[in-house]
């Protein structure tokens, strides 16, 4: 004699629709602001020697006004806002009295440095030099537009900036091709993970209307 078998009743677990959508974008964006898919970088820095530093007596140039940095947190970010508003200043009036040495103290961290960095390039201050735990921060007269200058084919620091910005894009360029190249090859995860997003959704629409209907 052959049983017959009882329909069972099928189980839906809504909660599982919520992890199943909701943990994997949680973790993209965990991955995000932890720095995960940041893409770092070098620093072009060149060093003058003691003899170069002392025969253009850089330390003397300026009435330098000091900006001390020491990892103190509460107060670095206030400070590097007060370097870059003096920086500003100085190229915008070129002035040629007034300059800004910065002082690295030893528990000053990599990110402050580089802020400083970044502020000498962004504000384009035409002259600084590091010298040991200093940093000089120099602007240059304004430029006399009835002097005419010697025409060159090319100076050392059109070629630095040239070669800084064919290295950016190159560096978007490989930045590009490996963002191309990781989803050529996990094509199959993510149309696996929205293909089972979909399918639990259109399961989960299905059931709750023939709950409904089985009600009526």
């Amino acid at each position: 004699m052959i049983e017959k078998r009882e329909k069972r009743k099928k189980i839906f677990y809504v909660p599982g629709m919520i992890s199943l959508v909701l943990i994997p974008l949680f973790c993209v964006f965990y991955f995000y602001q932890s720095g995960a898919f940041k893409v770092y970088s070098y620093v072009d820095l060149s060093l003058p020697n003691k003899e170069d530093f002392e025969n253009y007596k850089i330390g003397e140039l300026r009435k330098y006004k000091a900006f001390y940095f020491n990892n103190q947190k509460s107060k670095e970010e206030q400070k590097l806002r007060e370097l870059r508003l003096f920086a500003r200043s100085l190229v915008k009036s070129f002035d040629t009295i007034n300059g800004a040495k910065v002082y690295l103290g030893p528990k000053t961290d990599y990110d402050t440095f580089v802020g400083i960095l970044n502020i000498i390039n962004e504000e384009k201050v035409p002259t600084w030099a590091l010298f040991e735990d200093n940093i000089y921060v120099i602007a240059s007269a304004k430029p006399n537009p009835n002097t005419k200058r010697p025409f060159f084919c090319g100076t050392a620091e059109y070629s630095l900036r040239n070669s800084r910005l064919m290295e950016e894009e190159n560096r978007k360029k490989e930045l590009l091709i490996f963002q191309k190249a990781f989803l050529k090859q996990q094509w199959l995860i993510f149309l696996g993970y929205f293909g089972i997003v979909l399918i639990s959704i259109f399961t989960l629409v299905k059931f709750n209307k023939n709950k409904k209907y089985n009600q009526k």
